[in-house]
């Protein structure tokens, strides 16, 4: 039997982020093509209890750090315990997600487990029993294949909502082993928390986005944007300008500097198009770009463009989708 393919799970608020049934499924297409099983990493506070429940995406074994001192993300915690963990599996692959933790504790991994990290990947194959990976180069402008040489560990993140999940297999349970190592206290002053109380839609697990710039003119104009997503079950995102302005929140930012997303429908409204901007949002499904300003360059990347005001447009879209909705209902 080949070495195992290992995942490492994201388990914030009590649940396993969606992120974490992507890693487990793209993991689980690995495992098949090398002939090998899929163990899981879980690490948080109170995970024991869900453990279990990775069986339905393919997971075989899962193994769980569970301690209240993991509850929120801190490396100086969670690196020390997710190598040694890795260490004790003995894998042939390590995936894990790209998401905000994910890159840091992908890298930091990396260093500790002397592997080679590709980040960020947006497709991973199989080829001869050795893997490959595509992801974006130049801001988005190009891919490249990553390659491991022999002997080398492959450490993989993926980029939240790009990889499909499998269909969740009802009643699958995975073995669940407790692992008993001491949780390192953090020497730093940095304190992990999750701001976000609010239960608004993460944006790099988001379906749909709706984000304003520049364009809003002001922060009291997002309430339009805010509405429009309520109304179509989206996130609220917003350019660098906007954030630069004070008008959002960084957690909001979309971009090179911000977050990466990929929903399945991006609506950009008041946004130019810089290159920033569109290194975070261009893998995006469909992208729609609502700006006054016909040469702006976001409408060279949007698949539909309005060139109107946003002021006149945005409450007329809301009220017709607010009124489709009420005739599917």
């Amino acid at each position: 039997m080949s070495k195992c393919v290992c995942i490492i799970t994201e388990f914030r608020g009590g649940n396993f982020r969606r992120v974490s049934h992507e890693v487990a499924s793209e993991g689980k297409r690995i495992a098949d093509a090398l002939g090998a099983d899929l163990c899981a990493v879980a690490i948080g506070s109170g995970v024991s209890a869900s453990a279990a429940d990775l069986g339905r995406y393919g997971v075989k074994k899962v193994y769980v750090a569970d301690d209240p001192a993991l509850e929120s993300y801190v490396a100086e915690t969670y690196v020390p315990v997710a190598a040694e963990i890795v260490k004790k599996c003995d894998p042939a692959v390590v995936i894990l997600p790209a998401s905000v933790d994910g890159k840091d504790l992908g890298a930091r991994l990396a260093a500790r487990l002397d592997a080679a990290l590709a980040q960020d990947c947006t497709q991973l194959v199989c080829e001869g029993g050795k893997l490959r990976a595509r992801r974006p180069v130049f801001a988005g402008k190009c891919f490249t294949w990553c390659e491991w040489a022999e002997g080398a560990l492959p450490l993989v993140s993926c980029r939240p909502n790009v990889m499909d999940c499998l269909l969740p297999s009802e009643g699958e349970k995975a073995e669940v082993e407790k692992v008993d190592l001491a949780i390192p206290a953090a020497r730093s002053r940095v304190l992990g928390l999750d701001l976000d109380t609010s239960g608004k839609v993460e944006l790099t697990e988001a379906e749909i986005i709706v984000s304003g710039g520049r364009g809003l003119k002001g922060p009291e104009n997002y309430a339009m944007i805010e509405e429009l997503a309520q109304v179509l079950g989206a996130a609220v995102g917003a350019s660098r300008a906007a954030v630069d302005a004070g008008w959002r929140p960084h957690s909001d930012q979309v971009g090179q500097t911000g977050k990466v997303v990929n929903p399945n429908l991006y609506i950009a409204a008041g946004i130019s198009g810089a290159i920033q901007h569109m290194a975070g949002m261009g893998s995006s499904k469909f992208i729609v770009a609502v700006n006054k300003d016909s040469e702006a360059p976001i409408f060279t990347k949007a698949d539909y463009g309005i060139v109107e005001d946003l002021f006149n447009f945005i409450p007329l879209f809301t009220e017709e989708v607010r009124k489709l909705k009420a005739t599917c209902s």
